[in-house]
């Protein structure tokens, strides 16, 4: 079955792209929580002049989110944590404090488009973290855990 989107869906794709998913997902699904629409031939040509007018402003979105992208990854961040006196930290730093200190340099990042690579974060160390400033914009930003 084919749909077009209408919000981003999480591992199967973004807002307006045309996918191939099963009968049951798009009808039980997809379509019911207005996530989807069917794809007929009139939904197709409808969807294509949207996606053609709405070119432009996407590019300028793309430009924007790669200029984020790019200072951010120049700048330094440190997250602080507390830490014992073995050097482990009480707990874990999550994207949820990478946030944050996204936040306080001028950065604003949803925490859901932040992922950690690599084991949950519980010493104190260079890390880095996979951010989607935007559909075609994913960076890999390097930061330090240091202890407070």
């Amino acid at each position: 079955m084919e749909i077009i989107l209408k919000k981003d869906v999480e591992k199967l794709g973004y807002k307006d792209d045309l996918v191939e998913v099963k009968d049951g997902y798009g009808r039980n699904f997809l379509i019911p929580q207005g996530y989807a629409i069917l794809a007929t031939t009139s939904a197709k040509k409808v969807h294509a002049e949207t996606v053609r007018q709405r070119a432009q402003k996407v590019e300028k979105e793309r430009a924007a989110a790669q200029k984020m992208a790019d200072k951010l990854k120049e700048t330094p961040i440190n997250v602080g944590a507390k830490v014992g006196e073995s050097g482990k930290i009480f707990g874990s730093v999550n994207n949820i404090q990478l946030a944050e200190e996204f936040s306080k340099l001028g950065f604003e990042v949803e925490r859901k488009h932040i992922k950690i690579i690599g084991d949950a974060i519980k010493a104190v160390g260079a890390y880095e973290a996979e951010v989607t400033f935007h559909r075609d914009v994913v960076e890999t930003i390097s930061f330090e855990v240091v202890g407070e």
